[in-house]
Formats: structure tokens, C-alpha cells, sequence
């Protein structure tokens, strides 16, 4: 059995509010949970103690057994000093597409003529 330390959804709509469980990795997101070992509050203001409640034994000892913590619990916990995230890094994604290249090619390829024919009209004959 996989077990993850992730976030159950709470709250009404569109204002969240979420518990931090361990869990079976196949139970739906707000289904059964082993423990509940804290709280997530969003809308609080980030310097707000109470934004975010963990019960640090707790979280250290399920990721002592193995619990995986999901990408945004793992945020949460590097910010606690739990858990070290590192950061991740795709290049290749933050380049522009297919599109944005030609439209840069052709805007770049017009300036070059503009120039060009700027500089044959000042040029002295």
C-alpha cells in the first residue's frame, strides 16, 4: 500500500479550505485517510500563523515510513523546514512555440529592412 501525505478539499465553494492527510494513493482526493496530521488555509493572509497548522511529529514520522508528500504539500513543507524540495527546471518548455518563432523571425527580418532602407536613403551619393 502507497501511502501520500496530500491535501482533502473542505469548505464551501470557492472558499477553500484544506486538511492534510496520509493516505491510500488510490482513494479519491476527499475519501478515507489514514491521519489527519494538519490544515491548510488559503485565503489567509501567508504571514498568519495559523495559514498553516502540521503536526511536525506526525509529518516526520510518516515520511520517516516511506509516505510520499505530493508537489504542493512538499511546498508547504520546505517552507516548515520538513522536507527539502528541489526546485524544478525545464528549459525547454519556457521556450516560445512554433508560432511565436516566426512571428519573431518575420518582425525581426522587417526591422532589418527598415534599417536597410533607412540607411540607402541617408547614404550620400
Amino acid at each position: 500500500m502507497s501511502l501520500k501525505i496530500r491535501l482533502s478539499r473542505g469548505g464551501a465553494k470557492k472558499r477553500p479550505f484544506y486538511r492534510i492527510v496520509v493516505a491510500d494513493a488510490r482513494m479519491p482526493r476527499d475519501g478515507r485517510f489514514v491521519e489527519r496530521i494538519g490544515a491548510f488555509d488559503p485565503l489567509k493572509a501567508k504571514d498568519d500563523a495559523t495559514r498553516l497548522v502540521v503536526d511536525l511529529e506526525k509529518a516526520k514520522a510518516w515520511l520517516a515510513k516511506g509516505a510520499q508528500p505530493t508537489d504542493r504539500v512538499l511546498r508547504l513543507f520546505d517552507g516548515l523546514g520538513i522536507a527539502k524540495r528541489e526546485a524544478h527546471n525545464n528549459p525547454v518548455k519556457a521556450l516560445p512555440k512554433k508560432k511565436a518563432q516566426e512571428r519573431t523571425a518575420a518582425a525581426a527580418a522587417a526591422a532589418e529592412k527598415a534599417a536597410a532602407a533607412e540607411k540607402a536613403e541617408t547614404a550620400p551619393a
